[in-house]
């Protein structure tokens, strides 16, 4: 299984074999625990249960001290979907091994959040006319129908106006990976991932 989830450190560029500078993403992983193992039979569906990070057992629920019982007490909680789960057993452990050098993967997590935004920051607005009599409207997104047209006198589902930007979940697709350090529980991803630093991110090959 190649998944793991880890956590998000910074951006910085290292040099590959022939001295071209390679813009990467540091993640560090922590050990990954197997918790629970979901099959089509109990649960309709077959997945693995992952947990890792660390939390202290008093701010931790009961029902889910009693679901982790000796494992540990977790900070989270992933699951990933799963063909088959037979070769899959409750506690094995996973680290940055199961990826290697030159493998492609799916990084998924929450992208940074950016408040409030008009159209030109969020969908890539023009704007109008600096000149030519244009005044206070600079950033403006202009009509929005609503007055008859195609609408009918509303404004149409899905018109692009100004709102919360960002927070959201999106993956990044086709990332490889650049180096594997086992000794410090590291990945080194090609370009950006989704997040901030110190953000959950979740690697799927």
């Amino acid at each position: 299984m190649k998944f793991l989830i880890g956590e998000k450190v910074n951006m910085t560029q290292i040099f590959d074999a022939t001295g071209n500078v390679v813009p990467v993403t540091l993640v560090r992983v922590m050990p990954n625990i197997v918790t629970q193992i979901r099959t089509q039979e109990k649960d309709g569906y077959d997945a693995v249960q992952i947990a890792t990070g660390t939390k202290k057992p008093k701010r931790i629920a009961k029902p889910q001290i009693g679901h982790f019982k000796e494992l540990g007490s977790f900070r989270y909680v992933r699951e990933v979907r799963l063909e088959d789960t037979a070769t899959e057993e409750r506690g094995a452990s996973f680290d940055v091994s199961v990826f290697s050098e030159g493998d492609t993967v799916r990084v998924s997590g929450i992208s940074k959040s950016k408040g409030f935004q008009g159209v030109v920051k969020r969908h890539g607005f023009h704007g109008a006319p600096a000149t030519h009599g244009v005044k206070h409207a600079h950033r403006q997104p202009g009509s929005i129908g609503g007055s008859g047209g195609r609408a009918g006198g509303r404004v149409a589902k899905g018109i692009r106006m100004a709102g919360r930007m960002g927070g959201v979940r999106i993956s990044t697709r086709n990332l490889e990976i650049i180096k594997v350090d086992v000794e410090n529980n590291m990945l080194a991803i090609k370009g950006a991932v989704p997040g901030r630093r110190g953000m959950l991110v979740e690697i799927k090959g």
